[in-house]
């Protein structure tokens, strides 16, 4: 499933300390379901003197927050997402409270209700043929397990 938000988007944070900011999505991790704001989250880190960076330092830096504690925001306001299918089968981002269209996403699939496009390169299968049923082992005679409690 697309996530509500994608990177460039500009969002507003709903939850923690920068609630109410605005900012542009930097990256979007969906495998851990976090995303990286420009200028919001903000997380120092000291610098220890390399090759690299005779000086050192310290910096300043964007840190990963939930994705469930932004909105995408449209006319100055945080708002809910909805898909919706396109004609040529692509899928949109649309506001729900709007109406507007947030970005126009990739064709994923044939518009619904249309006919899906038969393959011609593709070999058919061979039946398969159906396997004789085992027959079952005939059972010892005279030999029975017992619980110890029903041997007693």
């Amino acid at each position: 499933m697309p996530a509500h938000v994608r990177k460039g988007d500009t969002v507003m944070v709903t939850r923690g300390d920068d609630k109410g900011r605005v900012g542009e999505v930097l990256r979007v991790d969906p495998k851990n379901a976090q995303v990286v704001v420009k200028g919001i989250n903000l997380q120092t880190k000291h610098l220890k003197k390399t090759q690299q960076a005779p000086q050192g330092g310290v910096i300043q830096r964007e840190a990963p927050i939930h994705i469930s504690k932004v909105s995408p925001v449209v006319d100055g306001k945080a708002v809910r997402v909805g898909f919706r299918t396109q004609a040529d089968g692509s899928k949109a981002r649309v506001a729900r409270h709007h109406g507007k269209d947030l970005k126009v996403l990739n064709v994923v699939a044939p518009a619904r209700g249309g006919e899906k496009p038969a393959k011609a390169d593709a070999p058919a299968k061979p039946a398969k043929s159906a396997k004789p049923a085992k027959a079952a082992a005939p059972k010892a005679e005279g030999k029975t397990t017992k619980t110890k409690k029903a041997a007693k």
